[in-house]
């Protein structure tokens, strides 16, 4: 056995550091000498440079080779050295499952794909509720023993039936909601409030197809690509901070109820993937843009 696999146990649960700070020499040798001197093994890193926004982004995975690991004592040392690069960072423990929001309206296929995720351990996720503005999805959160709300909306009720969204949220004590294909428009007001911590997912399809039914006017026109995109919520409608987009190709021989069942998929796949990022820490948000360390 090698000296190195004598000292290291690959086994251990690794805990996630990640930082952003201006773009300056010695950004990475801050971090990695640290954790050499911390006595933790780093057993995966990633790091950008934005040389257009002079902005410096790192992940690290690692684990601590001694009994006893104190976080608390580890930040505080951190921030000692962070300090000289004006660095912004976060450590997150191994077990950290992120306590969530789910928001749908009828369509059950994200809802369903997130669940069985969650269940299945596959998404380290809390899952704290499911909001809906309809009651058909209420067997699959109960089948799940999660409670659901149900808060119906018109124009005349907007304000009141977010007013009551966001205090099951703030209840709850969410730090991430999943629009899971919630097919309404998120106000102003709320669109700031979950500012970089709401993840929405949306058909792309090029030419752009709006309006009722897209899949079908997408095949009238003969598109040969169906997609996806996962981005944060703000306040151009569909237009936020990117963080994962799909794409299939389709053909002649699809017929629109094809190009629904494909694009359906592409969805389930893309908002998953993105939800993943995001709790695992692998995405950076800096201003309209996202810098996203992909597994």
């Amino acid at each position: 056995m090698s000296p190195m696999n004598r000292s290291v146990d690959m086994s251990a649960d690794t805990w996630i550091l990640t930082a952003q700070c201006p773009s300056r020499l010695g950004t990475v040798d801050v971090v990695t000498r640290f954790l050499k001197e911390s006595r933790c093994y780093i057993t995966e890193q990633q790091s950008f440079d934005d040389r257009h926004a002079e902005r410096f982004f790192i992940r690290t995975e690692f684990f601590p080779q001694d009994p006893g690991f104190d976080a608390e004592a580890f930040q505080a040392a951190f921030a000692a050295r962070a300090e000289e690069f004006e660095m912004d960072f976060e450590l997150t423990a191994p077990d950290a499952r992120m306590p969530v929001v789910i928001m749908v309206s009828k369509a059950d296929h994200c809802l369903n794909d997130l669940l069985y995720r969650y269940r299945t351990g596959q998404l380290p996720i809390d899952i704290r509720a499911v909001v809906s503005n309809h009651p058909d999805l209420e067997a699959l959160a109960s089948w799940h023993g999660l409670a659901y709300y149900h808060f119906p909306i018109t124009a005349d009720t907007k304000a009141e039936q977010e007013a009551r969204v966001w205090e099951v949220i703030e209840e709850s004590g969410a730090e991430l909601v999943i629009l899971a294909r919630y097919m309404q428009v998120l106000s102003s007001e709320m669109c700031e409030k979950l500012a970089g911590r709401a993840i929405n997912i949306h058909h792309s399809l090029l030419p752009g197809f709006k309006g009722a039914k897209p899949y079908h006017q997408a095949y009238e026109k003969g598109v040969k690509l169906v997609g996806a995109t996962a981005h944060y919520i703000n306040d151009d409608l569909d237009e936020g901070p990117i963080i994962s987009q799909g794409v299939e190709a389709v053909s002649h021989a699809d017929y629109p109820e094809d190009l629904v069942a494909k694009g359906r998929d592409i969805e389930c796949l893309t908002l998953a993937r993105a939800v993943a990022y995001h709790v695992e820490r692998r995405v950076f948000l800096h201003k309209r843009r996202t810098v996203v360390f992909s597994r």
